[in-house]
């Protein structure tokens, strides 16, 4: 396999949209690294920098569980890298990082902040 790294800096926002999960073999079996680590999958919506265009994709994290990551988080992934693969008639991309980690909201950001979305003097 020849994994092509990602610049994740272009992609834009990445959010969690399926929380992190073991991944599982077609019997039912949890998957593991050749130094038998668990791999973990995350769904992530990807919003492209300067577009209305979104995809998901399926991050795999070997070994650790990716933590504080839940549904609507928004997310870092370090070192995210790209295969594309055929086999069978079939193909796609899988994708692979060392870690997902959600963001950290800057302060004032956080949701009780003091800032008004409306017009002044609406009721």
């Amino acid at each position: 396999m020849q994994y092509k790294p990602i610049d994740t800096a272009r992609l834009g926002v990445m959010r969690c949209v399926i929380a992190p999960e073991a991944r599982m073999t077609p019997d039912g079996e949890i998957r593991r690294d050749r130094e038998g680590r668990v791999q973990w999958v995350t769904g992530l919506s990807v919003r492209q920098l300067e577009s209305r265009r979104a995809d998901v994709i399926n991050v795999v994290v070997v070994g650790v569980q990716p933590e504080g990551v839940a549904e609507g988080t928004e997310v870092h992934v370090i070192n995210l890298w790209a295969n594309e693969w055929q086999m069978d008639g079939r193909s796609g991309t899988s994708w692979r990082a060392d870690r997902i980690t959600p963001v950290t909201p800057a302060a004032g950001d956080a949701a009780g902040s003091s800032g008004s979305r409306g017009k002044t003097g609406e009721k």
